[in-house]
């Protein structure tokens, strides 16, 4: 902290300094000066209210103190074009975030229509591919001896397994559940296949209130999933329970679990399995402008809270 402050200080007295020499007319070198004190703000740590207080200290100081003397209407306007070429830096990186976070929207959504696409084509092509297979297993059946029969009906019921292990993959890629009928009904259709695989007890509650953006679902959606996903592989919980509230600003959706638990810190600095999940979370929330907050600790379980802005 008294680090942060004498870094202020000694940037405060360049800032006043170089106000001082731009009004006494150096131009634009104490202009160009004005940017890189803005750059090094930033570089410490200092924000727009930092900076404004340190030029309102400053501006008092040299308006006073200058050797010009400009009328004072003219002062203000070039105090003031000193304080817009030191907060561009801060503009500049705002720009260059919203930029970057709209390319992530843009992406997501670009790999989530091609996730429904592929879904599309495990679930109707490779069903009609399996269906033909059927059919033509029942006509060789009719040829062939009744001792073979019984072998027939063998590949038949593997046939059934791997469509039924076709539908399920479909579903997981892409719930057709979730742009028909919206949020609520996928969570709930989830929660039934994860705990009839895997035997997690699990609540879905709360409401919508009606459809959300198709980009908020889909998010909502998969961090649900990849949260009960770590609850039943890595944390070995026994129940979970998801909560989903809407108000006329926000989403907010809470998932909690019984589970081991772990590091939070430790676990976003590791590459692993999980901790890139909780980075492939962190990235899809960006995308929507969302944020989460995981608390969690050894043997007690993990909470994680999810508040997604939506559109007045």
């Amino acid at each position: 902290m008294n680090a942060l402050r004498k870094t202020e200080q000694k940037l405060a007295s360049l800032y006043a300094q170089s106000l001082r020499e731009y009004l006494d007319g150096t131009g634009e070198t104490a202009l160009r000066q004005a940017y890189e004190l803005g750059r090094e703000a930033m570089i410490q740590g200092l924000g727009v209210l930092d900076m404004v207080a340190i030029h309102d200290e400053a501006a008092r100081t040299a308006v006073r103190n200058t050797r010009s003397r400009e009328n004072p209407a003219k002062q203000a306007k070039a105090t003031y074009a000193f304080l817009m070429e030191s907060l561009s830096p801060f503009e500049i990186t705002h720009r260059t975030f919203r930029e970057a976070n709209e390319a992530l929207h843009r992406l997501n959504e670009t790999l989530e229509e091609e996730t429904k696409r592929l879904a599309h084509m495990v679930h109707d092509d490779a069903t009609q591919l399996l269906a033909v297979v059927h059919i033509a297993l029942a006509d060789l059946a009719d040829d062939l001896p009744a001792t073979m029969g019984e072998r027939v009906r063998e590949v038949r019921g593997h046939l059934d397994q791997i469509e039924a292990q076709l539908r399920r993959i479909s579903h997981e890629l892409r719930p057709t559940m979730l742009d028909d009928l919206g949020l609520m009904p996928a969570l709930e259709f989830l929660a039934e296949r994860i705990t009839k695989r895997t035997g997690l007890a699990i609540v879905i509650e709360g409401s919508t209130n009606g459809r959300l953006a198709s980009s908020i679902e889909i998010t909502l959606y998969r961090i649900v999933q990849e949260a009960l996903v770590n609850a039943t592989k890595h944390a070995h919980a026994s129940h979970a329970m998801v909560q989903v509230a809407r108000e006329p600003y926000s989403i907010h959706c809470a998932i909690r679990d019984n589970g081991t638990g772990f590091n939070v810190r430790e676990t976003q600095a590791r590459k692993s399995q999980r901790g890139l999940g909780l980075i492939v979370i962190g990235e899809r929330l960006k995308a929507v402008g969302g944020t989460v907050q995981i608390n969690s600790s050894t043997q007690r379980g993990t909470e994680m809270l999810i508040s997604i802005p939506l559109e007045s």
